[in-house]
């Protein structure tokens, strides 16, 4: 049952769903950051009934793969906001690094304000120190996740495989000293919150070029401005093919705004925050109570019933 709180109908003028594009940290990932069963049962079925999924994640290409992979889900890929962008068959179609010299400036204004971050490159996740990584994203987790508490994520967060694909170095100067690693997203944290970023958004938006969103109240990601989760599900659709009415697109936080405002159907996760809930025309149950699922079930039978005109919610 997908849940809101009014029945509303959405005009779809007759046309079927044939792309859904789903994030994954606080949507299709449960609080043990796995997909569910029921999540991938789903999936595959609404690829055998004719509809694409696309996974649209902040997340490294090497980290979300070896996750989707674990649950036998194959598909294409948005990765880091948009900056890489993979078709099912996995071919790099779209590359939106941030530019060498926006790179170096934003190294030194983190380090000068004293923030954690990570540098994303195609390739690799790059840390200054693993055991803030941990912590950093055991806070991540406790905000996605009602419920779950800050010595269980650390638990969860240690053992999980994206951590044993991370690459520690003494300095991010070494990425540097010898070409330019093509870095493609800063991932910045800080459990105090939002109000802990406002300054330095503040100067990040003087460099031009770049675009800041969140995935979460304790990060921010920095990005090409070029590289935005709508901008690439609608480059994505164009290739195949597929119109803007026919996209849907799955989400729960900051850095999904753009892709459900630009798909013909935004669905926010009941755990979503306010701002993706307004936004979404439909609102489906929480990441732990299977909420994707549900709302590719409900894909699912109105393109079959051929009742494309209205969902009821």
């Amino acid at each position: 049952m997908i849940l809101k709180d009014k029945l509303i109908f959405i005009e779809r003028l007759n046309e079927m769903i044939k792309l859904v594009a789903c994030d994954l940290d606080g949507t299709l990932f449960n609080s043990d950051m796995m997909v569910s069963p029921e999540n991938a049962t789903a999936i595959k079925a609404a690829q055998q009934n004719g509809i694409e999924f696309l996974v649209a994640t902040g997340r490294a290409p090497r980290e979300s793969k070896v996750l989707l992979e674990d649950a036998g889900i194959k598909s294409g890929f948005i990765n880091l906001n948009g900056a890489l962008v993979f078709d099912a068959s996995g071919k790099l179609i779209i590359k939106h690094p941030i530019p060498a010299n926006s790179a170096m400036k934003l190294i030194n204004l983190l380090h000068d304000n004293h923030f954690y971050f990570e540098i994303v490159t195609a390739d690799n996740v790059y840390t200054e120190d693993l055991s803030k990584r941990i912590t950093n994203v055991a806070h991540f987790m406790v905000d996605l996740n009602a419920g779950i508490t800050f010595r269980e994520a650390v638990a969860i967060t240690a053992g999980n495989k994206s951590i044993l694909n991370m690459t520690q170095v003494d300095s991010y100067d070494e990425l540097f000293q010898n070409e330019d690693p093509k870095i493609m997203k800063f991932l910045v944290f800080d459990h105090r919150g939002h109000e802990a970023f406002e300054d330095v958004i503040t100067e990040i938006n003087q460099l031009n070029g770049l675009v800041v969103t969140s995935s979460s109240s304790s990060n921010i990601e920095i990005n090409a401005v070029q590289a935005q989760k709508g901008l690439a599900l609608l480059d994505y659709a164009q290739i195949k093919h597929i119109k803007r009415k026919e996209i849907a697109a799955i989400g729960d936080n900051l850095n999904d705004e753009s892709m459900i405002r630009e798909a013909g159907i935004g669905v926010a996760m009941g755990n979503a925050v306010p701002k993706i809930k307004h936004l979404a025309q439909i609102t489906t149950s929480s990441n732990n109570d299977n909420g994707v699922a549900k709302v590719l079930y409900k894909f699912i039978d109105e393109n079959k019933s051929g009742n494309n005109d209205e969902i009821l919610a």
